[in-house]
């Protein structure tokens, strides 16, 4: 999904959004108890706060950038 954020308005201060990055993770490079809650998936897609902390993990990226925005963060994609 690719959406247009305005950069610009948050970095005057014109929105209250708190940044968070989304990134594809191998489901091979999680532990094993989150692995076996997602058999069949060779990818998923981690919200993190700039902190680094992880916020949610989901199936795929559309869901990853909603979910976000629902809690009012503006989603930023890490290649």
């Amino acid at each position: 999904m690719d959406a247009n954020f305005d950069f610009d308005k948050l970095m005057q201060g014109g929105s209250d959004a708190e940044i968070v990055y989304v990134r594809s993770v191998r489901t091979a490079d999680l532990p094993d108890d989150v692995r076996q809650q997602v058999e069949g998936l060779d990818q998923l897609y981690a919200v993190h706060k700039v902190s680094g902390e992880r916020l949610a993990l989901v199936a795929d990226r559309k869901l990853a950038f909603v979910l976000a925005r629902q809690h009012d963060l503006a989603p930023v994609m890490v290649h």
